[in-house]
């Protein structure tokens, strides 16, 4: 059954003029979103995230795709018979997968985003971290081999891109004056791009709703919290596992300058468009503070 035959032109109209005062809210500003896990790997709503880049980069908006590309990883290494490791929730790279990570996400998955955004009738360009020196980084910790902490984000690429009206798609490879090339965390490389651009917004897409009062209940998501309700919530154990370095991530951004941080369930259906132009939204905000 196609849905749109339960629409009337009439319907139709009226959705977009309710859309209308969100489009010019974000006409000409900069929007960051890191995308990656199961909204990745299911076709349907991959498809459906590119519709959305796609729609908003018409309408005006400056979208920047920044993705991972873990299960991917994941997939090859074990079909080269290396076996993934993680420590603290960063994956062990030494230099053989290092290797690995760099043609997977440099490679086919950022090639695949770009030639899905270009399909949808987009215009996109590729880069990852090492191009321009993009994401200038140093070892984190040697236990962990070639994972890589930022220290520099020289965003000019980007703007230049993003000024001709491309969806710049970015993969987190990092890199040093010497050469090494680096795995980064995709929610930090994230955090440091939207605030190198003063972005207007960040998005982070994950496997949840956003951040619940009770991990087990998604009727108990909290829609917003300021830097200090976070706070009280790591104290609180509300947030705890995995969502601790993703929240950790939005605080970073906010510091560096981003207007806001959205994180939200990518498994929804055009979650994007929900969330920037309607009134509901979607997902948790984080903020630097309530006006």
């Amino acid at each position: 059954m196609n849905i749109d035959n339960h629409f009337s032109n009439a319907q139709r109209a009226e959705v977009l003029t309710q859309a209308l005062p969100h489009i010019q809210r974000y006409n000409g500003k900069i929007v960051v979103v890191k995308y990656g896990g199961n909204a990745m790997i299911n076709e349907q709503l991959k498809q459906q995230v590119m519709e959305d880049l796609v729609l908003l980069n018409l309408v005006g908006v400056k979208v920047v795709l920044v993705h991972g590309g873990g299960p991917e990883i994941n997939d090859l290494m074990q079909r080269l018979g290396k076996k993934p490791e993680f420590v603290d929730g960063l994956r062990v790279t030494d230099k053989e997968t290092v290797d690995i990570v760099q043609m997977v996400l440099a490679g086919k998955v950022n090639k695949s985003l770009v030639n899905l955004l270009e399909m949808k009738g987009g215009t996109a360009m590729g880069l990852s971290g090492m191009d321009a020196h993009l994401i200038e980084a140093k070892m984190k910790d040697e236990r962990l081999g070639y994972v890589g902490s930022i220290t520099k984000v020289n965003i000019d690429p980007v703007v230049d891109l993003l000024e001709k009206g491309y969806i710049p798609v970015i993969s987190t490879i990092g890199c040093d004056s010497k050469g090494n090339a680096y795995n980064i965390n995709g929610d930090t490389a994230a955090a440091f791009i939207a605030g190198a651009l003063g972005a207007e917004r960040l998005i982070m897409m994950t496997d949840i709703a956003g951040i619940l009062r009770d991990k087990d209940d998604p009727t108990t998501l909290i829609p917003s919290i300021t830097i200090e309700e976070a706070e009280e919530l790591f104290e609180q154990g509300v947030i705890s596992g995995g969502m601790i370095p993703k929240v950790d991530c939005c605080i970073e951004a906010l510091h560096r300058g981003v207007k806001n941080v959205i994180i939200m369930d990518g498994r929804v259906p055009h979650s994007i468009l929900m969330e920037l132009l309607t009134d509901e939204g979607a997902g948790t905000m984080v903020m630097g503070e309530r006006a």
